[in-house]
């Protein structure tokens, strides 16, 4: 065992971690043959039931950066990591299933769509579609690969495989079934990893639970960490922090975060779209908790470590026997491979329908085949660009910089416009305030970020109200509310059929 307290790897533990990806690629197989269409590609052909909708939903929003960058923000600092990680995310998804779910599902069953961003083209127009494509695609790449570089961090600490090995591992195994089956092999594999997750969740927290001396250690254990590890604020995720990152998970986790929105739209109605929403929203508030509780706990069985973040790690295997190690990795490897094919999906389906067909005006006549197969080829290119920028993941200041300070800080300005130019009371809101309120938020965290070098509650915080208050502010003195839109919103809205 290394000064960090962590061991070779079983073999019994190898074999756990060998049939978790061997299982996520037969779902893949098996979901290659319900895909005929590209809709069934991106979509499910909107045949997804609500349950499975909404675990998906669930699974496909944290990946590994759960065990290794909050995980040390826990050690460090305790529960203040799971009110602004989680329990913000479900506020978030609560609002959503109101405001957003039932429209997102709307824009498929009454207009056709199958990409999260192919209403913008008709809701502001091309150039406002192409920029927040272009600029949500990319961000996208910097945090795929963060959650590959995640996980290859796990790996590196619980076997000393080398970083680059571990992303190319789940990198592959990720790249073979979401290619093959598309939206229908997300959600199943999603499913068949949070049964996973769940069995490595409690496999966990009972362990802990017997080093604290039993049940009562869920109340007891708290007055012998370290001070200050009980507020759900501290010095450096302040109050303000907080509230404006439900904000932000209001926007990221309702189609901001392209890949979440898909699921909504591929709920048979509105109202299982709602349904999927809620039910996402409760596991975000409840399941969270499960899995934190041994990280919270971390600093009693693994004191003094150099780095925090390999504490989740450190701890599994000083409690752990053989092959329940694995299936804790399994667990582990189960959120990365769930949001990452999810993203991969999304991206896809914007490629194939919004940015193609602009580029290349023989992509405007591709049958359906043709989509299908283009989808397919946009899918393993994004994954095999992510995995190539998550071996520079340490130049980019970590996986902790690139999702808070880069991925919260940046998802604003681009959902601010997706989101809201879904709601009737942006309604005067067209082409101008989206681009302006796009350029302004991201020209904000430029200047913050990189000139003025501003703490992490400014980063995060300043460009998303800057890029509100653009888009409000340019609908209220410049309206470019038209009657086209109107139709469109009141359909949204679920009132009146599209008038011709």
């Amino acid at each position: 065992m290394n000064d960090e307290g962590v061991g070779p790897v079983h073999a019994l533990d190898w074999a756990m971690v060998c049939g978790y990806f061997g299982l996520m690629v037969l779902i893949g197989w098996w979901s290659h043959r319900r895909v005929k269409t590209d809709a069934d590609f991106f979509i499910a052909g909107g045949r997804m039931p609500w349950w499975l909708a909404g675990i998906s939903h669930h699974m496909s929003g944290y990946s590994a950066v759960m065990f290794v960058a909050y995980a040390g923000v826990a050690y460090t600092d305790g529960v203040t990591v799971y009110f602004w990680g989680f329990a913000s995310i479900g506020i978030g998804v609560a609002i959503g299933a109101w405001l957003f779910a039932a429209r997102w599902n709307r824009l498929r069953t009454r207009f056709g769509v199958a990409s999260p961003l192919e209403f913008l083209a008709r809701r502001y127009n091309v150039p406002a579609q192409q920029v927040l494509a272009w600029s949500g695609s990319s961000l996208k790449v910097f945090d795929v690969a963060s959650k590959w570089f995640a996980v290859a961090v796990l790996l590196n600490s619980f076997a000393g495989v080398p970083l680059l090995w571990g992303i190319v591992i789940t990198g592959t195994v990720t790249l073979l079934y979401c290619t093959a089956g598309g939206l229908w092999a997300d959600a199943l594999t999603d499913f068949g990893q949070f049964v996973i997750q769940a069995a490595a969740g409690v496999v966990m927290i009972w362990a802990v639970l017997d080093g604290l001396g039993g049940i009562s250690g869920l109340w007891t254990m708290w007055d012998r960490l370290p001070a200050g590890r009980t507020s759900p604020v501290t010095g450096d995720y302040t109050t303000v922090f907080l509230l404006v990152y439900v904000l932000v998970k209001t926007l990221e986790y309702n189609g901001g975060m392209w890949n979440l929105a898909q699921r909504y739209m591929a709920a048979p109605g509105s109202r299982e779209a709602r349904r999927g929403a809620l039910l996402s929203s409760a596991l975000y508030l409840v399941w969270p908790l499960v899995l934190m509780f041994p990280m919270f706990a971390a600093p009693l069985f693994v004191p003094g470590l150099d780095d925090p973040t390999t504490s989740y790690a450190a701890m599994t295997q000083a409690l752990l026997p053989p092959g329940m190690i694995g299936l804790v990795l399994a667990g582990m490897f189960s959120h990365t491979m769930a949001m990452v094919a999810s993203d991969a999906n999304a991206i896809s389906a914007v490629i194939t329908r919004d940015m193609l067909p602009v580029l290349w005006r023989k992509a405007r006549r591709f049958t359906e085949h043709q989509r299908l197969r283009t989808g397919r080829i946009a899918t393993f290119s994004f994954i095999v660009l992510s995995m190539v920028v998550a071996t520079q993941a340490q130049d980019l200041g970590g996986v902790l910089s690139i999702v808070v300070s880069w991925v919260a800080a940046l998802m604003g300005p681009i959902s601010v416009p997706l989101l809201l130019g879904m709601l009737p009371w942006f309604r005067r809101c067209g082409a101008r305030a989206a681009i302006v309120s796009w350029a302004g938020g991201l020209l904000t965290y430029g200047v913050l970020y990189y000139g003025l070098d501003a703490d992490q509650t400014a980063t995060v915080a300043t460009p998303i109200l800057v890029s509100l208050a653009l888009y409000i502010g340019l609908g209220l003195i410049a309206s470019e509310r038209t009657e086209e839109v109107d139709e469109m919103l009141e359909v949204l809205d679920g009132e009146p059929a599209i008038r011709s």
